[in-house]
């Protein structure tokens, strides 16, 4: 359900003191039809978490939309996951990149199983669930929009950041900006050369309350306020998903 993230937007929108205009773009549809016509009047992108594959190739597409337009982009647990598969194939040109959730023979996992989870067959022991500590990097838009270095934001997932392509992103301007205390997990990622780029690997979402807006919902829909087109008064926030 999205509905928590619509209701998150919508806290956006009563922080800045704007109403928000969202509109609700399936994957596949951007895969069908490109996305000329579905991406082009959006004013902030945004890409929520899921599972499973169905759409990712058009997730993916409207990530770099967003990355190559400098239109905001806010990419939410499988929305991370997929700016980094994107990162890695347009920018760091690593072919046939992506989740191992999705291709278990490609030649560029970015996004794996993390080793301690392999071979766990329990179910829901595979899933890294609840609140975590998450500690944020000097100089970095999330630092910025928290205003404190330490943060606890609450986690739904299996996949995780690969660590072998650290330092391949950061060379070409990828910010790994958020990780958990002991530096082993990513969990936010930031573009250096773009207006307002984040991608969480939690779900702010859902510690967002109509009169105590999440900060990243907040500086998310600050930005597409920013960009708006001059003759629009609302901002229209763009959410592709499944």
């Amino acid at each position: 359900s999205y509905k928590s993230l619509m209701e998150a937007l919508v806290h956006g929108g009563i922080a800045n003191d704007a109403r928000v205009e969202l509109d609700c773009i399936e994957a596949e549809q951007i895969e069908e039809a490109g996305v000329k016509g579905l991406l082009d009047r959006a004013d902030g992108i945004l890409v929520p978490g899921g599972f499973g594959d169905r759409g990712s190739e058009g997730k993916i597409a409207a990530v770099r939309y967003a990355r190559e337009n400098r239109v905001p982009f806010f990419g939410i647990c499988l929305g991370m996951q997929m700016a980094a598969v994107e990162f890695a194939r347009n920018v760091c040109g690593l072919e046939g990149a992506n989740s191992s959730e999705f291709d278990e023979q490609s030649p560029h996992p970015v996004i794996h199983l993390m080793e301690t989870q392999k071979g766990v067959d329990r179910k829901g022991a595979t899933m890294r669930l609840g609140a975590y500590p998450c500690a944020l990097r000097e100089d970095s838009l999330a630092l910025r929009l928290y205003g404190k270095k330490k943060i606890s934001e609450r986690h739904r997932h299996r996949y995780e950041f690969n660590n072998g392509y650290r330092d391949l992103f950061s060379r070409h301007g990828m910010i790994l900006s958020g990780l958990s205390p002991d530096g082993n997990l990513v969990e936010i990622v930031e573009l250096k050369d773009h207006p307002w780029f984040l991608g969480c690997q939690f779900h702010p979402e859902f510690k967002s309350r109509p009169m105590d807006c999440h900060p990243l919902f907040k500086g998310f829909v600050k930005a597409a306020l920013q960009n708006r087109q001059a003759e629009r008064e609302v901002p229209r926030i763009k959410v592709a998903r499944t």
